[in-house]
Formats: structure tokens, C-alpha cells, sequence
């Protein structure tokens, strides 16, 4: 569905975030970039709707071709969804209004300043809907906890009617219950609709959990990718470095206590 060709990414500073880099999506796989900050994983993602334009290879899309012109570009956001770790939201206007951004490229600059189109707003209630938040369609989006700024997040990305979804750290600021909650929103989502998805996360259990294949990275560089089942302690040493294994039991332990609950 998607594929990098030795796609390379160094920074104005010489930082090379990203060292050549060949891989495929396929289409329905809930992939999760994994590694800790500053590995690439970001940077990686973003080359996938060109939100960062690669320094040397190319992203290829099924269907439209190379992301080089910018029509190809838009024509291939237009059908990708995209989810921030800061939510980036309009905090002063309502929960539907900022949903509804997610369909201001299906429209001229002109159309956009005519009252919004039946379908749009119909789509918009029924993605407030999946996402549990339908009641709250009126509210201040800066009324809202984090883990329900994030799955209007999800709503506005639901209303492209997406072939793919790019998470940039979905959760990153959130507690690891509500996170949990907010992943498992995603994923079951994507499944049920046959949305593609590429999530950057840190967590590994988060990782291992909800992950068909993981490509975790390292300084810039693919240093595994498969299924989670795979992963073994080598691998995770690679990644994160040979300190990391003893402090996780502690950590599962405490999000294995975690009592669930009402989404956040």
C-alpha cells in the first residue's frame, strides 16, 4: 500500500534522523513504530505524508504514485488520517467543529466558507459516536480531559473516511489506563473498518499488545521488524539498551493493577 525506497532524512543541523530506509505497509496491518525518543520513529512516520520530505529516496503510494508533486501529496492526505500527540485542537471552538476540520481538504478554499455540507456534519456526529463522545458534540474541545481531546483526535481523522492512519505518539502524554483505553479505541476501530495504521510509540507492552508487526528503531535505523511474538531480548536490548529489561517488571506490574473503567 505504502512503500519507503531508501528514504534518508538529515536535518539542516547535519542530524541524520533517519539512515536509508526500505519498508512496506500493507494494507490492514496495525503497525507500531517502536523505540525510545529520538530514534527516528517520528521522522520515519512523517515521511509517509510527507509532513517531512525526505533528504534522498522516495515514498511510494498505491494508486497515485511517487509523493512527489504536490498534488500526489495532497491527493494521498486527503485519504490519510493523522492523529498528534498534542491533539492539536481548537481549544475555544466546540468538539464538532473541530472534527469537522478533518474534512476542510475535500473542499475548495471557497466552499469552506459556506455552511457546512450535510454529509460532512453527518459524518462527523457518527465519528463522535464510535469514539464515545456524541454528548459531548457542543462542548469546548478545551473543557475535555486528555484522553478525550485524543479520541477527538481520532473522530477528526475517522472523517477523511481514511484508507490509512498515521498516530504520531497517540498517547505519549497520557496515563497508562487511559492510554491503554485510547490504543485499544484505535485499533479496534482500524479492524473493524479495514484501516491501515502506522502508530510510533514508546511502551513496549502497549507495543507487544496491540502491534500485527512491529518496527522498532535505533539511532536512526531499523533494528527489527516483525511480529511481536519475535521480539526477544536481544532484540529489546538493541533497542533500548541492556539496562532496560530489569525496570519493566515494576512497570507492567503496576499497569497490570490498573482497574478499568469509563474511557477518560
Amino acid at each position: 500500500m505504502i512503500r519507503t525506497e531508501n528514504v534518508e532524512v538529515v536535518y539542516d543541523n547535519g542530524t541524520r534522523a533517519l539512515a536509508p530506509t526500505s519498508l512496506s505497509f500493507s494494507a490492514g496491518d496495525f503497525v507500531v513504530l517502536l523505540g525510545p525518543s529520538g530514534a527516528g520513529k517520528s521522522t520515519l512516520l512523517r515521511t509517509l505524508n510527507d509532513l517531512v520530505h525526505p533528504t534522498a529516496g522516495r515514498v511510494i503510494v498505491d494508486g497515485l504514485g511517487e509523493l512527489r508533486s504536490s498534488a500526489v501529496v495532497r491527493a494521498h492526505r486527503r485519504r490519510t488520517g493523522m492523529v498528534f500527540q498534542q491533539h492539536q485542537l481548537i481549544g475555544r471552538s466546540s468538539v464538532l467543529a473541530n472534527v469537522l476540520t478533518g474534512r476542510l481538504g475535500n473542499h475548495s478554499s471557497l466552499r469552506t466558507l459556506l455552511p457546512v455540507p450535510p454529509r460532512d456534519k453527518m459524518l462527523a456526529l457518527q465519528a463522535l459516536e464510535r469514539v464515545g463522545l456524541l454528548d459531548y458534540a457542543l462542548r469546548r474541545a478545551d473543557q475535555l480531559s486528555g484522553g478525550q481531546q485524543q479520541r477527538v483526535g481520532i473522530a477528526r481523522a475517522l472523517v477523511q473516511e481514511p484508507t490509512f492512519i498515521l498516530a504520531d505518539e497517540p498517547v505519549a502524554s497520557l496515563d497508562p489506563a487511559t492510554a491503554d483505553r485510547v490504543l485499544a479505541l484505535l485499533h479496534g476501530i482500524c479492524k473493524a473498518d479495514g484501516i491501515s495504521a502506522v502508530v510510533s510509540l514508546h511502551q513496549l507492552d502497549f507495543a507487544k499488545r496491540y502491534a500485527d508487526r512491529i518496527v522498532a528503531l535505533a539511532q536512526g535505523r531499523v533494528v527489527f521488524d516483525g511480529a511481536p511474538s519475535k521480539l526477544g531480548k536481544a532484540d529489546i536490548e538493541l533497542i533500548y539498551g541492556a539496562t532496560f529489561l530489569s525496570t519493566q517488571r515494576p512497570a507492567e506490574d503496576a499497569l497490570g493493577s490498573l482497574k478499568t473503567g469509563t474511557y477518560a
